[in-house]
């Protein structure tokens, strides 16, 4: 079970809602250790000088700033906790936006923000927010870093983003390749042929249906050879080779897209050809009627 990272209150103009921060995500990377090969044991690092090879005590290790020349500038840690930012128990929101205002590529960590002991309060404020529709922008302290946030709701909760700074965000124009985009031109064909592929790949956002095989791969490797059995590693597969035909590439895309979809029908396929049949219909709705009427539900809701 989740445990509270941080507790504090939301405060936005005179308003104040004790809350507690708890991690939305838990990572379920797979972590190894380094071991000698001779013994199986442990390796562990020492902290040496690069001038003459010797170990360094921990209390003679300070912080260095590198500079363009390579020198470096010492930093005491008494004069780094004086620039610490005020150590305030708030989130304070500086404003609300429309979510869709917020390029995802500022997001960073995903919190849950819970009540603490202020459920109606709490309840309010997400309702409040849910039907403006709007994200609140916010700053907050936590273990003596300042952190931009947003605070949105979602199903009666608000959930908390910590988010980059504007400035950590990397140009487009700084990626060399992406300059090679200036001048490229599509032909009408080749962008119908891709919207036919866009559309025969198109559902319904579906998390669950999605896993991370390679960490399950490598668990399942550790259980067979922790149970004693010999594994054989698998040769290496040969890469296919390039594509150089793009429309013969997104017509073969398409078509094999389509083959599939005929294999596994997605639960709307299903669920309209149940329909077609109990209306006495000789076939299903073609797939472009179907995502009309899907378009017209959702406006309608």
């Amino acid at each position: 079970m989740p445990r509270a990272i941080w507790s504090g209150s939301i405060s936005f103009g005179l308003v104040n809602i004790p809350v507690k921060l708890y991690s939305a995500v838990s990572r379920k990377s797979v972590h190894f250790n380094q071991l000698d090969a001779r013994t199986n044991t442990r390796i562990k690092q020492k902290r040496v000088s690069t001038e003459d090879g010797t170990e360094v005590p921990y209390e003679q290790i300070v912080k260095g700033y590198e500079l363009a020349s390579g020198a470096y500038v010492v930093v005491s840690d008494d004069e780094l906790a004086a620039l610490d930012p005020k150590a305030v128990r708030t989130i304070d929101v500086d404003e609300f936006v429309d979510l869709a205002e917020i390029d995802p590529i500022f997001y960073d960590s995903a919190y849950y923000l819970a009540p603490d002991q202020a459920a109606k309060p709490y309840a309010l404020l997400a309702e409040a927010m849910q039907q403006s529709g709007k994200v609140g922008i916010a700053h907050f302290v936590m273990r003596t870093k300042q952190y931009l946030a947003a605070v949105r709701p979602k199903d009666g909760v608000l959930l908390l983003s910590t988010m980059v700074y504007a400035d950590e965000i990397n140009a487009p124009s700084e990626i060399p390749e992406l300059s090679e985009l200036e001048g490229v031109e599509v032909a009408d064909k080749e962008l119908e042929m891709a919207r036919q592929l866009i559309d025969s790949l198109s559902a319904d956002f579906e998390p669950e249906r999605f896993r991370d095989d390679y960490r399950l791969a490598v668990l399942e490797l550790i259980e067979r050879k922790a149970a004693g059995e010999e594994v054989v590693a698998p040769a290496a597969a040969m890469e296919p080779d390039r594509v150089i035909d793009l429309m013969a590439a997104l017509e073969a895309s398409v078509a094999a897209a389509k083959e599939a979809r005929g294999r596994h029908p997605t639960a709307l396929d299903s669920a309209e050809a149940g329909a077609a049949d109990e209306e006495g219909d000789e076939e299903a709705p073609p797939a472009k009627a179907r995502r009309t009427r899907k378009a017209r539900a959702r406006k309608s809701a």
